[in-house]
């Protein structure tokens, strides 16, 4: 059995660890560790109690991870994300306590409801991995992911993540309420005990960056390349939208569509691999006009109508 198989397997195997909590959200699962895979970061926006917390912990734990949460209110400061210098008496030294964000896994609930400054502090973590503190820089552990949730509804007293940092997030995704018989499963299994602490991790730290190391090797050939980008500049060019998506984002659609071949177990990158990472990392990243919106044009609508306007490239269907 191939090295590919090998991680397949176990990715496959956390997936199933982690859906034992969360019921019937296959979907999402496969997004995160997608965005995990990819060196990215994910918004979750949806409606309060749908387990989204209990999603980013279940994740952690089944990889082994380290996971931290700050709930976000108007008053968290962000020295207390990225750590701060305090003065050591006994050494006669400055000395740097770490911030919530050193971490491997980093929940931010609700970070619209925390002050820009605060949210403009995870900045470069998101992007470089490090933080700086007092003109010194400090690596954050590696792998290093946020996952930070936001509530559809209720905007007053919140803060709108300005652009820059929406496109720090390589994906933005909803959990959506469980069906009906998801919900019994749900209330059934947790009469006695909460299913979190039964939670065992399928493979260890050092695993997991292997497995992100092999996910770069898998194959995506000149003319998927393309694709990507043909897609992602039509976004600029689109009559619906004032500001279309960046260079970062042909560059995070790569990856994702990397890391979607992989979760299906293939070694190499298919079209459509990059339709099905194509909302969920461009939507968020676009701007709509002022028309568009009245019109009641959606994101969505906007990426179906450029995904269909442009011819998916002949692949090969096996290496």
């Amino acid at each position: 059995m191939t090295n590919l198989q090998e991680s397949y397997k176990k990715i496959r195997a956390i997936a199933d660890e982690v859906e034992k909590v969360v019921v019937g959200k296959r979907e999402v699962v496969k997004y995160l560790l997608i965005a995990l895979l990819s060196g990215g970061h994910v918004l979750i926006e949806d409606v309060p109690g749908v387990g989204k917390t209990t999603l980013a912990t279940a994740l952690g734990r089944s990889m082994g991870l380290i996971c931290k949460r700050a709930q976000f209110t108007p008053d968290v400061m962000a020295s207390d994300i990225t750590g701060f210098t305090m003065f050591n008496k006994e050494k006669n030294v400055f000395e740097y306590r770490q911030g919530l964000v050193m971490c491997n896994i980093f929940l931010a609930d609700e970070i619209n409801r925390t002050s820009p400054k605060t949210q403009s502090a995870l900045l470069e973590a998101m992007e470089e991995q490090t933080v700086t503190v007092d003109s010194q820089s400090y690596v954050l552990p590696k792998p290093f992911m946020v996952i930070a949730t936001q509530n559809e509804l209720g905007f007053v007293g919140t803060y709108p993540l300005p652009e820059a940092q929406l496109d720090r997030f390589l994906m933005k995704i909803s959990m959506g309420y469980p069906t009906l018989e998801q919900e019994v499963s749900i209330i059934s299994e947790r009469k006695l005990s909460n299913p979190l602490s039964a939670i065992r991790p399928i493979c260890t730290k050092e695993e997991l960056i292997e497995i992100i190391n092999s996910v770069r090797q898998v194959n995506l050939e000149n003319s998927i390349a393309e694709y990507i980008v043909r897609l992602v500049a039509s976004t600029r060019e689109h009559r619906c939208v004032t500001l279309g998506a960046s260079p970062r984002a042909s560059l995070m659609l790569m990856r994702a569509s990397q890391s979607c071949a992989f979760v299906s177990g293939r070694a190499y990158v298919i079209p459509e691999d990059v339709l099905n990472m194509l909302p969920h990392v461009l939507a968020h990243r676009l701007i709509l006009t002022q028309e568009a919106k009245i019109r009641k044009v959606s994101e969505l609508s906007v990426l179906k109508e450029i995904a269909g306007g442009i011819t998916p490239p002949f692949t090969r269907t096996s290496q």
